[in-house]
C-alpha cells in the first residue's frame, strides 16, 4: 500500500477545507457544511498549518494517500473542533450519505470513471491486477499492508472473498450522522462518504470489530498506526464542520500526547530499571505490586478483560469506570484493548 509520509493530512485537510471548490463556513454553525458562506474565523493554528500543504484536486485520476500527521498540529486542530453530546441516531440510514461509492462527488477522484471503492483499492493496495476493457478501473487481486493490524492480506475479487479487504471510514458514518452530519447537505453527506482522506483498506474482521465506534469506544490494534488514524479522524471532523464528545475528545489527547514528529507511537524509554530487569533471568524476576488506579464514580474494576467485553466496555481508559491496571498489561492507560 502507499505509506504515509511525514507531512501533516491534517494540514491537508485544512487546506482543502472545500466541498464543491467553496471554502466552508466559519464558527458559526459548526455542525454545518454550508458552501456559500466564507470563513468568518479561522484561528492563527489554522492558518500556518494550512499555509504548508496545497489542496487535493477534486477530479484527479486517482486518489492520492492521505498523508501523516504531526500531533502538535493535529491536537491545534482538534481545539477548534465543538464538544458537544451525541445526537440522537434517530433517521440514520446509509442512504442519507448518498449512493455508495459513487463517482458522483465533488471530492479527490470524483469524476474519474472509476467508482470510489476501486479508486481506493488502486491507492492502497500493492502487486495490483486489473480486469481487462475497464479502463485499468476494477481491481482483481491485490496485496493489502493493513495499518489496522499490521498483516499482508492478498485481496482477490469475489463473491466469497472481497470482504477480506474492506473499505472503512475511518470516521464512521453512524458516527458522523450523530455529531453534526444530520444538518449538512445531502451532497455534503456524500462527499464525506466518498472522500478519500476518510476512506482507508483494512482488514475485514477487524473493520467489523470497529463498527461505528469513535476515538473513545475503538482505537486499531496496531499502535503504530494510531497517531495517524486519530489526526485523519480530526481532519475529517474538521473540514465537514462535525463535532466530538468530550469522552472522543480526552481519547484523541492520550493518543496524540504519545506521538513522536514522524506520527508514530514513541517507544517507551529505556531506564537504568528496565535495563538491569533484562539481565535478569525470568524466574528470578519479581513484579512489584502496582497500586489500582481507582475507577471514576466508585465503580468496582471488571474481574477480567472478557467481563468487560461482556458488558459492552472494553476498551477501558485509565480513569474510567471498570478500568484496572490489572487488565492493562503495557500500562499505556488502555486496558482490554
Amino acid at each position: 500500500m502507499s505509506h504515509f509520509s511525514d507531512r501533516s493530512v491534517v494540514a491537508a485537510a485544512l487546506a482543502a477545507m472545500t466541498v464543491g471548490g467553496v471554502l466552508l463556513a466559519g464558527c458559526a454553525v459548526p455542525d454545518s457544511d454550508q458552501t456559500d458562506v466564507a470563513w468568518s474565523s479561522v484561528t492563527s493554528a489554522e492558518h500556518s498549518v494550512a499555509e504548508r500543504t496545497s489542496a487535493p484536486t477534486s477530479s484527479s485520476a486517482t486518489s492520492t494517500s492521505p498523508e501523516s500527521p504531526e500531533s502538535a498540529d493535529a491536537l491545534a486542530v482538534l481545539d477548534t473542533i465543538p464538544v458537544k453530546g451525541r445526537a440522537p441516531k434517530t433517521g440514520y440510514d446509509r442512504a442519507m450519505f448518498g449512493q455508495a461509492w459513487s463517482d458522483d462527488v465533488n471530492v479527490d477522484g470524483g469524476h474519474n470513471g472509476c467508482d470510489t471503492r476501486n479508486d481506493i483499492l488502486r491507492r492502497d493496495l500493492t502487486a495490483l491486477s486489473v480486469k481487462p476493457r475497464t479502463h485499468d478501473c476494477v481491481i482483481l487481486t491485490g496485496v493489502l499492508d493493513d495499518p489496522y493490524t499490521g498483516k499482508s492480506i492478498a485481496f482477490t475479487r469475489g463473491q466469497q472473498t472481497s470482504t477480506a479487504v474492506q473499505i472503512d471510514h475511518v470516521v464512521a458514518l453512524s458516527d458522523a450522522w450523530q455529531k453534526g452530519a444530520q444538518q449538512l447537505t445531502s451532497e455534503d453527506r456524500e462527499s464525506l462518504a466518498n472522500d478519500p482522506l476518510n476512506l482507508q483498506s483494512v482488514d475485514g474482521p477487524t473493520n467489523n470489530q470497529k463498527g461505528d465506534g469513535d476515538a473513545a469506544t475503538w482505537l486499531p490494534p496496531n499502535k503504530a498506526y494510531r497517531c495517524t488514524y486519530v489526526s485523519r479522524q480530526i481532519g475529517v471532523k474538521a473540514r465537514y464542520r462535525l463535532w466530538v464528545t468530550q469522552a472522543e475528545k480526552d481519547a484523541m489527547t492520550r493518543v496524540l500526547g504519545s506521538c513522536d514528529n514522524s506520527g508514530r507511537t514513541r517507544s517507551r524509554p529505556q531506564t537504568a530499571e528496565t535495563t538491569a530487569d533484562t539481565a535478569v533471568p525470568p524466574a528470578a524476576r519479581t513484579t512489584p505490586a502496582r497500586p489500582e488506579a481507582p475507577a471514576a464514580g466508585g465503580a468496582a474494576p471488571y474481574k477480567s478483560c472478557s467481563a468487560a467485553r461482556a458488558a459492552g466496555a472494553a476498551p477501558l481508559h485509565r480513569g474510567q469506570p471498570g478500568y484496572s491496571s490489572r487488565l492493562d498489561g503495557d500500562d499505556d492507560g488502555v486496558a482490554c484493548e
